[in-house]
């Protein structure tokens, strides 16, 4: 997500985020998540008013805004808006000094309501004339009434108005256990949105204080949920969150459930669920509900290497020091090519040592425990590219199916003859090469070299791993055929 609780207090957010927009796109972000950009009572952007002003927001103006999806879009990165829709705060008040009179930021009537937009059993006692309220009530500003026809089409033309001229590509929907998710599902189908992903933020089991090892209901709820919008929205896991964050505290067995799967939403329906360690109102200066500090990193390891859609928090890359070991991650994720349903095959979840297989690419270790037992990966098939503090990740030197070497190249710095009489001659070798095509180089380059000490290690430990190459590969096909059992939901 591209900001953080604070972030309309800064230079305008809109300018300072379009001047990290190539460091993010580097990183290999493909979406950013917005903050509301509409008039609001209140500064962060949740209490909208109206809709249509977009030069009255704290994080920036209207034109503002435009250069900054202008230039993410050259980026490559998508912009999500977050949409608040569940309530709207009223401009004025009626007779009975009720807030239910709506301005919508126009010279003209659009979407300029009275009370008969608003539910009439609403907790902010606004004086609503509408319908019942089809989900909770939100206490700070009066709900709306989304069975109303104007209100959904005048909703419709001001989403439609954001992708047209603002040039917004998807939403983020706010609070949306407000509403019935059905009219989640409507405003998409009228507005085809590239992406789509909802904040349903309810309370997990717990059980005497503690956090109960079965949260099958509550993944259920962002199942029952996504289901509801017809299939066009994710949802942000909040159950793996809420598990993860106490796993690290020497639970880890925590992050297995009973058929062996993750315990959140992405051990059922991986493809919807958008992992997350913190955000603006779990994290950030509100501290809701945070993840524990010492403890951050490991939670992108686990969100990183696993399926599911993974959200990055701002702080965390640009605040706190991780931003390393992120576009470490990051680069594993896309070399690897792990995606949302990557098969994962949980090999161990006991207190102290989580250890994990994705996709056949990565081995995932978290925990204290320094001895892995006959887990640990043979060097002859994985090699260690990352540790840290309570983690390592092994990368399977195996050559991905359908994937080209790359070309070798050799770069020849004519900087004057050597003590011995030689030009000196410096070889590039890049980390997706064959060991064959290593092997070929070594024997092409002339002996004269005098800078490959170190290549000529990466040359012996390839000869191992290319003479095991053949065994392997039959080794694979092998267990393809005892792996084609898939996640469901």
């Amino acid at each position: 997500m591209g900001f953080n609780w604070e972030s309309h207090s800064k230079k305008p957010w809109y300018v300072d985020l379009k001047e990290k927009a190539p460091v993010i796109a580097q990183a290999g972000v493909t979406d950013i998540w917005l903050p509301p950009p509409s008039q609001s009572v209140d500064r962060q952007g949740y209490l909208p008013s109206q809709l249509y002003d977009l030069n009255s927001s704290s994080y920036g103006n209207e034109a503002q805004l435009k250069e900054l999806i202008d230039t993410l879009h050259e980026q490559g990165i998508c912009c999500i808006a977050d949409i608040v829709i569940n309530h709207r705060s009223g401009w004025k008040q009626d007779a009975q000094g009720h807030w239910n009179i709506f301005e919508g930021g126009t010279p003209d009537k659009r979407l300029d309501w009275g009370p008969w937009a608003v539910v009439c059993n609403d907790i902010y006692r606004s004086g609503g004339q509408g319908k019942q309220d089809t989900g909770e009530s939100y206490a700070a500003a009066p709900d709306l009434d989304h069975t109303n026809k104007q209100v959904q089409d005048e909703l419709t033309d001001w989403l439609n108005w954001m992708k047209a001229e603002i040039g917004f590509d998807g939403w983020r929907f706010d609070f949306v256990k407000g509403y019935a998710p059905k009219y989640t599902k409507l405003y998409c189908q009228r507005t085809d949105p590239s992406f789509v992903v909802g904040e349903l933020w309810t309370s997990l089991n717990y059980v005497s204080g503690r956090l109960a090892a079965d949260q099958n209901f509550h993944r259920q709820q962002l199942c029952d949920w996504i289901d509801g919008t017809g299939g066009w929205g994710c949802a942000f896991d909040f159950t793996t969150k809420g598990v993860l964050q106490e796993a690290v505290k020497m639970e880890l067995w925590r992050l297995r459930d009973k058929e062996g799967r993750p315990p959140g939403l992405v051990g059922w329906y991986p493809k919807k669920a958008v992992t997350f360690v913190d955000n603006h109102d779990t994290g950030s200066t509100q501290r809701h509900w945070h993840f524990p500090d010492e403890k951050v990193h490991l939670g992108y390891v686990y969100i990183l290497t696993h399926p599911g859609i993974p959200c990055i928090f701002y702080d965390h890359y640009f605040y706190w020091g991780l931003q390393e070991q992120i576009n470490q991650l990051l680069e594993l994720r896309l070399r690897n090519k792990i995606n949302a349903e990557s098969k994962i095959k949980i090999q161990a979840a006991d207190f102290d040592m989580y250890v994990a297989t994705i996709a056949d690419r990565l081995i995932v270790k978290l925990g204290p425990r320094f001895d892995m037992g006959p887990l640990l990966p043979k060097s002859s098939t994985w090699k260690l590219v990352m540790a840290g503090s309570e983690y390592a990740i092994w990368e399977s030197t195996k050559k991905m199916a359908g994937v080209a070497p790359s070309e070798p190249e050799i770069i020849v710095v004519k900087s004057g003859p050597s003590e011995t009489g030689d030009e000196n001659i410096e070889v590039k070798i890049t980390s997706d090469m064959s060991c064959e095509t290593v092997n070929r180089i070594m024997e092409e380059v002339p002996d004269m070299v005098s800078n490959l000490h170190d290549v000529e290690k990466v040359v012996e430990e390839c000869k191992v791993e290319y003479e095991d190459e053949g065994e392997d590969e039959e080794e694979d096909e092998e267990e393809e055929e005892s792996s084609k059992k898939k996640l469901r939901k």
